[in-house]
């Protein structure tokens, strides 16, 4: 059976789900569901990913050093990390999540969970950091901070709500919902229950962090819980 055929009798071959032939280096978004890298040279992606690539492409595992390997093995979190190295073009996706780039200027900062990060530019850096003011109490918070120029691709589960955040307005987001913020805004842990209330069972909100300063955080409409290693 000739493609020609199928074309005339299916929306699967519409043109917004056609791999078009590329046009440039770098991340571009495929569709809501999944980010296209043309590779030419390097670029960084969570381990797992992949959903296709054509070409001459190599993936490894990448080293993050000893600082974010002892991070992660204290906490569980962070986010194991592949290089994709050559001449091609890879697909990634996870689990149907919704899709975005973001383009990062030197003078920008961004904290990004690490179940959110999809894949980045190599000119980015990156670094393990422990959110301020969380402390043990809420389990060791740990994210993930993003600085330099170029271009990330994170996922969402469902459709993002982004929440600007003023001094005069500090915003309180559920730590398993959060997706990411501006890196110079303040963190604190926050209780939203009384000692009475917990005694006698609790609404199930008892920590959210709190975020003051001006700014903005991104928060997706599920509570996942971090899977490690994801």
């Amino acid at each position: 059976m000739r493609l020609y055929d199928l074309l005339v009798r299916s929306d699967l071959f519409k043109s917004e789900y056609q791999a078009q032939a590329p046009t440039a280096a770098g991340m571009t978004l495929q569709h809501s569901k999944a980010i296209k890298y043309v590779v030419n040279g390097e670029c960084h992606a969570r381990q797992g990913a992949m959903v296709a690539y054509r070409g001459n492409l190599q993936f490894e595992v990448k080293s993050q050093g000893v600082g974010n390997f002892l991070k992660r093995a204290v906490t569980g979190e962070g986010l194991s990390l592949m290089a994709v190295r050559g001449q091609g073009e890879v697909w990634f996706a996870h689990n149907a999540q919704s899709c975005f780039v973001i383009d990062l200027e030197p003078q920008d900062a961004l904290t990004i969970n690490g179940r959110n990060v999809l894949c980045f530019d190599p000119t980015l850096q990156y670094d393990i950091k422990m959110i301020s003011g969380a402390g043990m109490v809420g389990g060791g918070l740990f994210n993930c901070l993003f600085t330099g120029q170029g271009r990330i691709g994170l996922t969402c589960d469902g459709d993002p709500i982004v929440i600007p955040v003023s001094p005069q307005a500090p915003v309180y987001v559920d730590t398993d919902a959060i997706v990411g913020w501006s890196s110079h805004l303040q963190t604190s842990l926050h209780r939203s229950q009384s000692l009475k209330s917990m005694l006698r069972g609790g609404s199930g909100e008892v920590y959210q962090l709190m975020l003051q300063g001006e700014g903005f955080v991104i928060v997706q409409p599920s509570e996942s819980k971090p899977v490690a290693g994801q």
